[in-house]
């Protein structure tokens, strides 16, 4: 399949602390600031973020969005973060097109800003704002399947140049973010990323066997220790829904102390 976007799936971290200086976020920063050095400068970004849930898959819309402080518990200068890029109403309405074609109950919202799990990564990649972007939301049922086909509708955006970026976190139990690590939490931790890696970027399977795995993800080692919900993991899925391919390069590092990932699909 010729893939002519851009694909990323991120690790996204822990709320504005990557962009606070925080230790824990150092890697990560690193990382996203390599992968920004590694693929040519987008014309527009879709992101798919964790931290939008809705009833169908629904795009914003709006020429100018604003920002949405999804979070709580942070400094002042956490809720002062500016990224003042523009929207893009042309390929918000592209995506919609493509999911309608493609069979979903499609929705645009014009009010609707973009959350952290598009600014935070997005400052780190491309500080200027000068790229515009539009945001498509998870679907509350989480059903791997439906999100993989989402993916797949996006491969017939025209939209040349563009990133598609799904921003999760490939480690996702918040309590043991701040549990002390044991034996077997690290053994869990170690394993599900391994497994993330092989069915990710192991050109040995064929994709109908990377797809089955992604769809069964729940039957991975230590895959509902990493991911009692699993909102952060979903991206993932559209991902690769909008490669159909393994990746070309994949990224472990360390988030908050915890084993993370992240996956790139080059355009061909």
């Amino acid at each position: 399949m010729h893939q002519s976007a851009e694909v990323l799936f991120l690790s996204h971290g822990g709320g504005p602390l990557p962009l606070l200086g925080d230790p824990g976020h150092a890697e990560m920063r690193a990382c996203l600031e390599h992968i920004a050095s590694l693929i040519q400068k987008p014309s527009a970004i879709l992101v798919i973020s964790a931290h939008w849930e809705a009833g169908a898959p629904t795009v914003t819309a709006s020429a100018s969005p604003s920002l949405i402080y999804d979070y709580s518990g942070f400094p002042p200068e956490s809720y002062q973060i500016s990224y003042p890029c523009l929207g893009d109403v042309g390929l918000a309405n592209q995506v919609y097109e493509q999911l309608k074609f493609a069979g979903f109950d499609a929705a645009r919202d014009e009010q609707r800003g973009l959350d952290h799990g598009v600014f935070v990564p997005l400052k780190m990649m491309f500080p200027d704002a000068d790229i515009p972007c539009v945001q498509l939301s998870l679907l509350k049922h989480l059903d791997p399947e439906t999100h993989l086909r989402m993916g797949e509708a996006l491969q017939g955006l025209a939209q040349e140049n563009l990133l598609i970026i799904g921003s999760g976190f490939s480690f996702h139990n918040m309590r043991a973010f701040f549990a002390p690590e044991t034996d077997i939490s690290l053994q869990m931790n170690q394993a599900f990323e391994a497994w993330l890696e092989d069915t990710c970027s192991n050109p040995g399977l064929s994709e109908s066997e990377r797809r089955n795995r992604l769809l069964n993800w729940g039957q991975a080692p230590g895959a509902r220790f990493c991911h009692p919900r699993e909102e952060h993991l979903l991206p993932l899925h559209v991902c690769y829904g909008a490669t159909g391919l393994a990746c070309s390069d994949s990224f472990q590092l360390r988030i908050l102390g915890k084993l993370a990932s992240m996956y790139l699909w080059r355009a061909e």
